[in-house]
């Protein structure tokens, strides 16, 4: 997958600088306590579905079983009524406690998380997700309701790091155009995990996460000691980047704004990598490949195959990377909000069983 940064664009020419530094001094003249959104060239911009914000499954099934039209008059109907939390929702509160400290830390800076809530609702449903939104305090006050379209052609435009839905041929979508994405699954609510309100916590799989699934291959095709024999060989040779390389290195660099002011032991942010792989074997190639990028990782777990589950009901992350939809199931049925990352070889495959594929059309 190649090096692609959604924040890496040409510098903005005169005319465009000029435009945004004016609107930011008419905001900035304007009374009010909301925090204004960061300029998106700066941001970390977080775009979110309306389902993963908030829980829609009652609104989904008047949509799937009566159509569209029952659906859009259910929600203006009941526009006041605030929608349920949904599992993208304690991520996003996460994101804002990083945003008051680092506006504390600098009260100038546009380097912060700016929350964008992509959705391809039509405008008429608008109002509710306004008023839940606001019955909430979110921050969040870029929208793009698509009317019924696809809004992922729209995440360069907005300028995308990460890219959180419920549809899976969405998230797949925006993955092939270099965004990092995933499709995101609601954890069990008899087993919710209670989660921190000072510190956003996030846990990343390795293979066909973090990095690309090229071991991954050698794995399914050649079996374990291959691989090992692989790892071996390859030690020093840095594992090509995967989906969700570029949201941990801009998680990264709003880390290293809090090290710069001595609050490294007090950060808002903590990274862990989750992997099956086995330390000893072949976790060296992983370490070196995140310090050739320049990256750190807070926690490095090395499972060697163990389940996840368990360990991730520890760590109590806001969010869980994974590509394999057995680590997903297991993570959520103890109460990790989890999110599916459908890249690389192990779609093709369902606890290290190959899925039968349909025959393709003559």
């Amino acid at each position: 997958m190649s090096d692609i940064n959604p924040n890496d664009s040409a510098p903005a020419d005169d005319g465009e600088e000029k435009d945004w530094a004016a609107a930011k001094a008419f905001f900035d003249n304007l009374k009010t306590k909301t925090p204004r959104p960061p300029k998106p060239r700066y941001a970390v911009t977080i775009a979110v579905s309306s389902r993963t914000l908030f829980n829609m499954m009652a609104e989904r099934k008047i949509y799937e079983e009566e159509g569209l039209e029952k659906y859009v008059a259910h929600q203006v109907e009941h526009e006041n009524e605030p929608l349920k939390p949904g599992p993208a929702f304690p991520f996003v509160k996460a994101l804002m406690n990083v945003n008051s400290r680092l506006r504390e830390l600098y009260p100038d800076s546009e380097e912060l998380f700016d929350i964008v809530l992509m959705t391809n609702n039509h405008a008429q449903v608008g109002v509710r997700l306004i008023n839940s939104i606001n019955y909430y305090d979110l921050t969040i006050e870029r929208f793009c309701m698509t009317g019924g379209k696809s809004p992922t052609g729209y995440l360069k435009a907005y300028m995308t790091n990460l890219y959180l839905s419920k549809d899976s041929e969405k998230v797949t979508e925006a993955i092939e155009e270099g965004i990092a994405a995933a499709t995101m699954f609601m954890q069990e609510t008899d087993k919710e995990n209670e989660l921190s309100n000072t510190q956003l916590r996030v846990a990343f799989d390795g293979d066909a996460v973090l990095f690309s699934d090229e071991s991954e291959i050698i794995v399914k095709k050649h079996g374990l000691d291959t691989f090992f024999e692989h790892e071996k060989e390859f030690e020093n040779k840095p594992l090509a980047q995967g989906p969700l390389k570029c949201f941990l290195e801009s998680l990264g660099k709003l880390q290293r704004k809090f090290y710069a002011k001595n609050e490294r032991m007090n950060c808002p942010i903590r990274t862990f990598l989750v992997t099956a792989r086995s330390a000893a074997s072949s976790g060296a190639r992983v370490l070196k490949t995140l310090r050739s990028w320049g990256l750190e990782i807070d926690e490095a777990l090395f499972l060697a195959g163990a389940p996840k589950g368990p360990l991730l009901q520890k760590i109590k992350p806001h969010i869980f990377f994974d590509d394999q939809m057995f680590h997903i199931d297991g993570a959520k049925e103890l109460g990790t909000i989890s999110a599916h990352v459908p890249y690389g070889i192990g779609q093709k495959y369902h606890k290290g069983k190959l899925i039968e594929q349909p025959a393709k059309k003559e």
